[in-house]
């Protein structure tokens, strides 16, 4: 059995928990919850030993040392070391709050990631870097960026929460914004889910599925008729979401999360995620960059986005520590950073060309 055969029954594992934790949510058994614990618990360690299998594989191909076969070097593999960091990072919250309730706004993050590597067609072959990019600082400068995109992640899932649990009225700002981001990420997820269903791109790199078939069975159909129809059926939906809010917000509440809770894990995630996140995503960046380009900070789109990411969390700490900032206005600070990070890893990697573009890899 190779890392992919156990990469693959890990994806069913996170797809069965993510099933398993809104269902736990819905209808509040406790069986239910211990299943679905269960089931992300078997999935991690399914993975673990894929990411180990992998690394092994790398390493018997590459003949490099130990450390620069690290299993970070292309977009799948980045993918797959993200989802195993966020769900580390969410078990850890579990255990120590004892609250499952989380897992739903988890898992499905985990399992669009991992979904959009079957959608995308993105290849898995073990492919070792270029000479110049060879280098110990891959292990260190890709490992912490991942270690913090997963804080991130989590703070996002807990900001999300915090919108929803406490806004009260349609008309509010906060509640107009969790139901639009909440309504477009749904609406974007069901395309993606049309695309692959209409066109099978099992054999599509990322580039042809941007180029040449990412919404091209909804928004950006050929025919103007389904394109109108898509946007409309997308503002039905995000229209949905904001008339029908007070509904999910019921489930969560059931669960006597505190909004103090709340609040303080999307701090502590930012807080631990942004010092990680500067110094192995920008710094030990620089130092390699230099070793691999002769020059420290090139203004490559990746750069720049990932610069501009770390200006909102410093924000977020700004604002919170200096101007105490609490509550919505905090909250909503955090999911756009995390909208941030994803536009960094995945937006410039498959939009912008670059020298960290994975999508040419």
């Amino acid at each position: 059995m190779d890392s992919s055969f156990f990469f693959g029954v890990s994806t069913v594992a996170y797809i069965l928990a993510m099933m398993a934790y809104i269902t736990y949510i819905a209808f509040k058994n406790l069986n239910i919850g211990r299943a679905a614990t269960a089931f992300t618990i078997t999935g991690f360690l399914l993975q673990s030993i894929g990411i180990l299998s992998r690394w092994k594989e790398f390493y018997d191909l590459s003949g490099m040392g130990w450390l620069r076969s690290a299993p970070l070097t292309n977009l799948y593999e980045s993918l797959i070391f993200f989802v195993w960091c966020l769900i580390l990072t969410y078990l850890v919250v579990e255990f120590k709050y004892k609250n499952r309730s989380f897992g739903a706004f988890v898992t499905p993050v985990a399992g669009l990631a991992l979904a959009f590597i079957d959608l995308s067609g993105m290849s898995k072959e073990i492919q070792p870097l270029v000479p110049a990019l060879q280098s110990n600082w891959l292990l260190v400068h890709v490992m912490m960026s991942f270690i913090a995109y997963a804080m991130f992640a989590l703070s996002f899932s807990t900001a999300l929460m915090y919108l929803i649990t406490t806004t009260h009225k349609k008309t509010e700002g906060s509640y107009i914004f969790w139901t639009v981001m909440l309504g477009v990420f749904a609406a974007v997820l069901a395309a993606m889910g049309l695309d692959f269903l209409k066109f099978k791109l099992v054999a599509a790199t990322p580039e042809a599925l941007i180029k040449s078939y990412l919404f091209k069975a909804t928004f950006s159909n050929a025919s103007p008729l389904i394109s109108v129809l898509s946007y409309m059926a997308a503002l039905g939906l995000v229209f949905a979401v904001w008339n029908y809010g007070s509904i999910l917000k019921k489930l969560i509440g059931a669960f006597g999360i505190s909004d103090k809770t709340l609040d303080e894990i999307t701090y502590k995630s930012i807080a631990i995620g942004f010092p990680i996140f500067t110094l192995g995503g920008l710094i030990f960046g620089a130092i390699w960059a230099d070793q691999a380009w002769g020059v420290y900070w090139s203004w490559d789109p990746k750069e720049t986005w990932s610069l501009i990411t770390w200006f909102v969390y410093a924000f977020f700490l700004h604002a919170r520590t200096l101007r105490g900032w609490r509550g919505h206005k905090a909250a909503v600070v955090a999911v756009i950073g995390f909208v941030a990070v994803i536009f960094t890893y995945l937006g410039v990697n498959l939009l912008l060309s670059g020298l960290h573009a994975y999508g040419s890899q």
